[in-house]
């Protein structure tokens, strides 16, 4: 029986279903990958529905989608075009085709050739993939550069309107450098296929090509030369721009040598296309060889060498004559570009007199804030945090609210209570997410106040919230769904109508156990998530399954997510840079988070470009803190908006708080109702408004230098300041403050943010700067208080010294054992003539076993020309260094009136040998009782503070012994302050600022 046998029946063939199972594969994956993208869009459309503002959402998409079609189409038609045109153009015939050899071209293209047309697509898909996508990234200069609104205001050198710069020269070089691109990419794309099809060879004897290669290659590199002709004629506004001057901005090189080369470069390039262009006609590669060389010469020659040379050895010789006319550009426009062309320079002498001033007459300075916000925070923590789930942050914030006994508005550091999540124990995914969903509570004290034990004195504290705060403000919504705390859960699933969300815990009755409240949140915000697809969508953005499966979801329950308050406004508020330092106020009845938002720009001509980074760094600097914003260097910046997140139902408010500023302007066209008006806003919430710190810290950066306003004078730089180092923190930038400030010409104190200035060399000082940060007809005034440059004036650094230096003996005291003392912010406020340094010190212990240390106010340090004082109070501190006017009432004037008789300071006793061995001995009973009750787990702090009396009172009857004639304040050093090693006495008393050389206790 003979055997047939096939060709290829060796060989296994795999059944036909393996087959499909690759492109199933590839196709389920397609489909997941489209599931999860869909997901995340339409999630994103649910939450912009979500907040009223899917006029964002749509805006931007719209105009992406645009760019990216646009973009790719462009792209592949100019790159797609050229590459078919390439291969469409009639090879040359070489010899070693009409003899049959194979050259190294004809054997890519054999290989490349069977898949051309795959490769092709492939191609032009990556391709316009990425130029869509890049062009798509460009949506903001795109719509900044549709809606432009004019400045109004003329650059000094091209005398074009600044929005020219701003808006327009952005866009002509994104599309400058979109040619460019897409014009390179064709002569590569061109060469390659032109070599492969035969449109030239690269075989010996030299390179021989095709006319249509020669004529198509010639148009590119033309097309090329012509973009370049147009880039050098734009790149004359970018001198406005330029750092090769003394300052930014077009300098005299610039001006009288870059500026002329540009538009020489800009006719030589033009010439040289038309050059290249005329290699279509005449044969050879003599005309673009020519052409390219010219264009590189001249570009070398004019373009370097000749403004080097002008640089060298007409600048460098004369600089100061030669720039001064620039210089004064750059400070008028860095003056403007950032909003301190009006600030006010008052000459201001700084030579009080303390035995005249009338401390009561200015409740600047008996009521100033004496509760440091960067350092109470732990305080809070432990007295008001309740549970261990809650948390509040590091730094504090400070707000204004009334006196409830006069009704004034005084400084008040407030809080929310935040939750953190649900104890470690119980941390599983339905506890996390539908019933530790929100924090509680508004927690306030008044900044210059304490209680007996010097603890804040709570207005608004607890849970529910209690105090007298509360009833002022009405407060009816204390529940914190939306907040910034980084451990809250990513989203909470709230409603549904069961009440299983934790709102507060409470102690039963007598104290006896304990329980919870429950809620069910009921507000307007947050996304729907009854139903099974949208459930579905967001079991697949958050990759959790329970979210499709869990029971306790029902037809009225709604998501919140994007809860931060500040990244809430970035989603609403794409184009807007923003503070991510959110702070909490109490506006008709419920809790509201104000943001700042910035617009931002580094296109201002002549204004000096710097690091927002750098500018606004210093002791309270958070990485979370630091403005959000795409680009780190700016040379403009303006407080547009005032935005605000209700903390109970995420609604988000914008209002256009300097609706004068071109760049909002154009935003609001772009973006029509998004942006309200200011008189929309409620008085309630204006009252609420404060000058934004990182604004300021911008602000003074550059106050630092462009306070002086003559070029010569700031070509000499000899008057230049430094933010002074925080006296407590070493090598760190001081932080502005916020405090209520009378400053000189003034009637009443305002809230206001201070900070103060140091000469470049040497630690006196300089300058005293407050913004008045109330709403108002004076809000955002800068004044500066410029000291005398022929006398010394202690800057905080040696006040620091001469505080630490004088108190060190009772401040060792408060160190004892375990404690930890404290330097708070040393306040500067100006007053009566002078300068009144305020200091409050903290001793810091920990509150019990397992607790974190936490600081207490125990003393107030006061410093004021040549006297320093110190006491338990503010009250006693200024009496030491006022006398009696720290505690008479007000009177009409700071002078003294004539034939008033100047209280006399009564000589101190002196005591027996009995009564001072008997005075010894009291005040080392007081230091071990003190001990005692610090040793005592919690610390027993109203005994330690009675302690603190006894040995007080003991300590002055040993300085009345040894000093009858002692004085309330000890001058201090005006310009060098005693150095710090040096021995003082340690027992001094408290009210009083001069050691007194008893026998120390701790001795």
């Amino acid at each position: 029986m003979a055997l047939s046998i096939r060709p290829g029946a060796g060989r296994a063939r795999l059944p036909r279903r393996p087959r499909l199972l690759l492109p199933v594969a590839i196709a389920l994956i397609a489909i997941v990958a489209f599931f999860f993208l869909f997901a995340g869009i339409f999630t994103d459309y649910l939450w912009y529905d979500s907040v009223d503002y899917t006029s964002v959402f749509s805006g931007v998409i719209v105009t992406q989608i645009l760019l990216f079609v646009v973009g790719a189409l462009l792209m592949v038609g100019i790159v797609g075009g050229n590459t078919l045109l390439a291969y469409r153009m009639p090879p040359i015939l070489t010899p070693e085709r009409f003899s049959g050899g194979v050259s190294g071209a004809d054997r890519y293209r054999m290989a490349l050739d069977p898949h051309r047309k795959l490769i092709f697509l492939i191609g032009v898909a990556v391709l316009a993939l990425f130029a869509g996508s890049s062009f798509a990234g460009q949506w903001k200069t795109w719509l900044e550069f549709f809606n432009a609104v004019p400045f109004g205001e003329l650059d000094a050198q091209f005398k074009t309107d600044i929005s020219f710069f701003m808006f327009t020269l952005p866009f002509i070089r994104m599309v400058l450098n979109f040619l460019f691109t897409a014009v390179v990419l064709s002569a590569v794309m061109a060469t390659i296929v032109h070599y492969l099809y035969g449109g030239f060879s690269l075989q010996s004897p030299g390179v021989r090509a095709s006319r249509q290669a020669r004529v198509h290659l010639s148009v590119l590199l033309g097309v090329f030369v012509l973009l370049k002709a147009v880039a050098y004629w734009f790149d004359r506004y970018d001198l406005v721009f330029s750092e090769r001057g003394f300052v930014h901005g077009a300098s005299y090189t610039d001006v009288n040598a870059v500026l002329p080369a540009k538009t020489i470069l800009a006719i030589i390039a033009l010439i040289c296309a038309i050059l290249f262009f005329a290699g279509i006609v005449r044969p050879g590669g003599m005309l673009p060889g020519v052409s390219f060389g010219l264009l590189v010469l001249s570009a070398i020659l004019i373009g370097g060498v000749y403004p080097a040379l002008v640089q060298q050895f007409q600048v460098k010789p004369n600089e100061q004559a030669r720039e001064q006319e620039f210089i004064g550009r750059n400070i008028e426009a860095t003056r403007k570009a950032y909003g301190v062309e009006n600030s006010e320079v008052i000459p201001y002498n700084a030579q009080g007199n303390a035995d005249s001033a009338n401390v009561s007459a200015d409740t600047s300075i008996s009521g100033v804030r004496l509760l440091d916000p960067n350092l109470v925070g732990q305080t809070y923590q432990q007295k008001q945090r309740i549970r261990g789930f809650y948390d509040f942050p590091e730094k504090l914030d400070v707000d204004r609210y009334p006196d409830p006994r006069t009704g004034a508005m005084r400084d008040t550091v407030v809080a929310v209570r935040e939750l953190v999540g649900p104890p470690a124990e119980q941390d599983n995914w339905i506890n996390r997410h539908l019933v530790y969903t929100h924090g509680y509570g508004f927690v306030a004290a008044p900044g210059n106040e304490v209680d007996a034990e010097g603890l804040p004195n709570f207005t608004a504290k607890d849970m529910p919230v209690t105090g007298p705060l509360v009833d002022q403000t009405k407060l009816t919504e204390p529940r914190i769904y939306f907040g910034e705390h980084p451990l809250s859960a990513e989203y909470s699933i709230v409603g549904g109508g069961r009440e299983q969300e934790l709102d507060y815990p409470f102690s039963e009755t007598n104290g006896v156990g304990s329980g919870q409240k429950n809620t069910t949140y009921a507000g307007k915000g947050g996304v729907p998530v009854g139903s099974f697809f949208n459930r579905m969508l967001y079991a697949a953005k958050y990759g959790e399954l329970n979210l499709l499966l869990s029971g306790d979801i029902t037809d009225k329950s709604k998501i919140l997510y994007e809860r931060d308050p500040a990244r809430r406004i970035a989603k609403v508020a794409p184009f807007l840079s923003l503070d991510n330092n959110p702070y909490p106020a109490v506006v008709n009845g419920r809790v509201v988070w104000i943001v700042d938002a910035y617009t931002t720009s580094n296109a201002y001509p002549y204004s000096t470009s710097k690091s927002l980074e750098e500018m606004t760094r210093d002791t309270v600097t958070d990485p979370r803190l630091v403005v959000q914003q795409p680009r780190d260097r700016i040379n403009y910046m303006r407080n547009s908006v005032k935005a605000v997140v209700d903390a109970y139902d995420g609604t988000v408010s914008l209002y256009a708080w300097d609706d004068k500023d071109p760049i909002l302007k154009t935003w609001m066209n772009a973006f029509p109702g998004v942006i309200k008006s200011k008189t929309e806003m409620a008085k309630e919430l204006e009252q609420h408004l404060r000058y934004p710190e990182a604004l300021f810290k911008v602000q003074r950066d550059v106050l630092s230098r462009y306070h002086i306003t003559d070029p010569n004078a700031f070509y000499s730089g000899q008057d230049f300041w430094n933010v002074p180092n925080d006296p407590s923190a070493g090598e760190v930038k001081q932080p502005p403050y916020y405090l209520s400030v009378k400053m000189p010409g003034t009637a009443q104190p305002s809230f206001s943010l201070t900070t103060t200035f140091v000469p470049r060399q040497g630690p006196n000082l300089a300058a005293f700067m407050a913004v008045n940060a109330t709403p108002g007809p004076d809000y955002g005034k800068l004044r500066i208080l410029r000291m005398p440059s022929n006398t010394t004036i202690p800057g905080p650094g040696q006040v620091q010294n001469n505080f630490q230096n004088k108190f060190s003996g009772e401040l060792n005291l408060l160190g004892l054992g375990q404690a930890k003392v404290r330097y708070g912010n040393l306040l500067t406020l100006p007053f009566g003539g002078g300068l009144v340094y305020i200091e409050p010190v903290y001793v810091e212990i920990a509150g019990g076993t397992g607790q974190e240390p936490y600081p207490i106010l125990r003393r107030v340090l006061v410093g004021y020309g040549s006297k320093v004082g110190s006491g338990d109070r503010l009250e006693a501190a200024l009496a030491a260094v006022f006398g009696e006017n720290a505690t008479q009432q007000p009177s009409t004037d700071d002078k003294p009136q004539q034939g008033d008789k100047q209280p006399e300071t009564p000589a101190k006793p002196t005591l027996t040998e009995a009564e001072l061995t008997k005075a010894i001995d009291d005040a080392r009973k007081a230091y071990e009782k003190a001990k005692q009750a610090l040793a005592s787990d919690p610390p027993n702090w109203t005994e330690y503070g009675k302690a603190q009396e006894e040995l007080n009172k003991a300590l002055e009857k040993l300085g009345g012994a040894l000093q009858s004639a002692a004085p309330t304040a000890t001058p201090a050093p005006t310009a060098t302050p005693t150095p710090t090693g040096s021995p003082a006495p340690t027992g001094t008393p408290a009210p009083t600022a001069t050691p007194a050389p008893s026998p120390s206790p701790t001795s």
